[in-house]
């Protein structure tokens, strides 16, 4: 009986992971659990957001309405990137360069979101329609807000993990 190469055993492997809806990567297989359909947004079954218990309506003014609290927070960025390349995997996206991503908080830290929750951080991609950056002017906004009084925290979370590409006008700040 003759063997069979160890690259062809290891080629028709990887077909047939892939087939099963799985990938190799260094050696393990790893589920692509989560979906792109609901991009911008993460899926909701991967991420569905967390938040910070340090973060309330009453401790606002001692976090994050302090200028520079989310540096005192923010996960470092070996954590972060380690969890990219793991999450971009778990999404299936074709497009594998990290800096074509940012290891988003789903739930801003301007908004109490938890630090380093794998529910709450996600692959956003720079691309598409609804870019991070566009993300990033709505967390600002919503910050401002309640920051100022005119939401309350609990109202602008609930806006971000609703839809973040609506969190505005459903509060009434566009």
């Amino acid at each position: 009986m003759s063997r069979i190469p160890r690259p062809l055993v290891t080629t028709l492997s990887t077909l047939a992971l892939a087939a099963a809806g799985l990938t190799v990567t260094t050696g393990s297989a790893h589920a692509q659990s989560c979906s792109q359909d609901y991009l911008p947004l993460p899926d909701p079954s991967c991420q569905p957001g967390a938040l910070n218990p340090d973060v309330t309506q009453d401790t606002i003014d001692s976090t994050i309405c302090v200028s520079g609290w989310t540096a005192t927070v923010r996960p470092s960025s070996s954590y972060t990137t380690a969890l990219k390349k793991k999450q971009i995997v778990e999404y299936g996206y074709s497009d594998t360069s990290a800096s074509d991503y940012e290891e988003d908080h789903f739930v801003p830290l301007e908004l109490g979101g938890a630090p380093r929750s794998e529910l709450n951080l996600w692959p956003e991609p720079h691309y598409g329609d609804e870019t991070s950056a566009d993300k990033d002017v709505v967390e600002n906004k919503l910050k401002k807000a309640v920051c100022a009084g005119d939401v309350s925290l609990e109202d602008a979370q609930n806006a971000i993990i609703t839809d973040w590409t609506t969190a505005l006008s459903s509060l009434g700040l566009s």
